[in-house]
């Protein structure tokens, strides 16, 4: 049957199969946004392991606005999404709509940016780790005045990895000066970096937490002149390209969304298969050096 199949070209009828089974072999993948490396290194990872396991992949962005994503999560539902991957946008308060999908059995695995609430499937990055690494690092360069930016400060992967920062500093080094910037995208990264670097008592070293904020940082530091690491040392939490763009290459945590995603999409076949309980798993943070630091 499968060799006349292919010689006749035939091609099934989808919605056909999926009002006789119910089911579609679809599932979704919800970010902020696709033009992020990190989340388009997640996409490719989960497209890859779906394909090899007979899985089509929907993807749809929230734009970070909580109404989109409910919207969404509504499309994904009407498409009969056999499971969910999300990272939650900025406003996202309300987790009701997600409930929703699990009532209907369809199971969703958060991931990145998750919800605080107990109880789902959580796929993270070692957000504490990533954090204390680079702040030892940091501390065994002996920098005495430091500046580190973060994203929104809604978010629990904002309040985690400032935390474990600012925490690594108060136990290990309580001499150095620890400043904390918050911004959203490399443009607004740029300004408020700018403004630090300008102050009359600058910072020594600038740690990002993540790679739209040492887009932005590193705009600033050319745009005034800056030698790095002389004149200003740099170290972030990375997917791990854009530190290898500059020269010398930036020194970096690494959290791979790549990585991420393959670990992301093992726990999405437990969770279809049933094998499973809600449970948060972490993809360990991993110290590249390089010459920024």
């Amino acid at each position: 049957v499968k060799e006349l199949a292919a010689v006749l070209d035939y091609e099934p009828n989808n919605y056909a199969v999926q009002l006789r089974t119910q089911q579609s072999n679809v599932i979704g993948i919800m970010v902020p946004s696709v033009d992020n490396f990190f989340y388009d290194s997640f996409i490719a990872a989960v497209e890859e392991d779906a394909r090899l396991h007979g899985y089509s992949v929907m993807i749809m962005q929230s734009r970070d606005k909580a109404q989109l994503e409910a919207s969404n999560l509504h499309l994904f539902r009407k498409n009969r999404v056999m499971g969910l991957f999300v990272a939650v946008s900025i406003e996202t308060e309300d987790i009701t709509p997600f409930q929703k999908l699990e009532e209907l059995k369809i199971p969703v695995v958060f991931f990145d940016r998750v919800t605080e609430e107990e109880g789902y499937h959580k796929v993270c990055l070692a957000d504490a780790d990533a954090a204390r690494i680079a702040a030892e690092a940091i501390i065994r360069k002996k920098k005495k005045n430091v500046f580190a930016i973060f994203g929104h400060p809604h978010l629990s992967i904002t309040k985690i990895r400032c935390a474990t920062f600012k925490e690594t500093f108060e136990t290990k080094s309580p001499v150095t000066k620890v400043s904390v910037g918050y911004s959203e995208g490399s443009a607004e990264s740029k300004q408020v970096v700018l403004e630090m670097l300008k102050a009359e008592n600058r910072p020594d070293v600038i740690f990002c937490m993540g790679d739209l904020h040492l887009i932005g940082t590193m705009y600033a530091v050319h745009e005034l002149k800056l030698k790095v690491p002389e004149d200003i040392a740099i170290i972030s939490i990375s997917n791990g390209l854009f530190p290898t763009l500059y020269n010398p290459t930036i020194t970096y945590v690494e959290t791979s969304g790549y990585k991420l995603g393959k670990l992301a999409f093992t726990q999405m076949l437990s969770c279809l298969r049933n094998e499973n309980t809600p449970e948060e798993v972490m993809l360990d943070a991993l110290l590249v050096e390089g010459g920024s630091l």
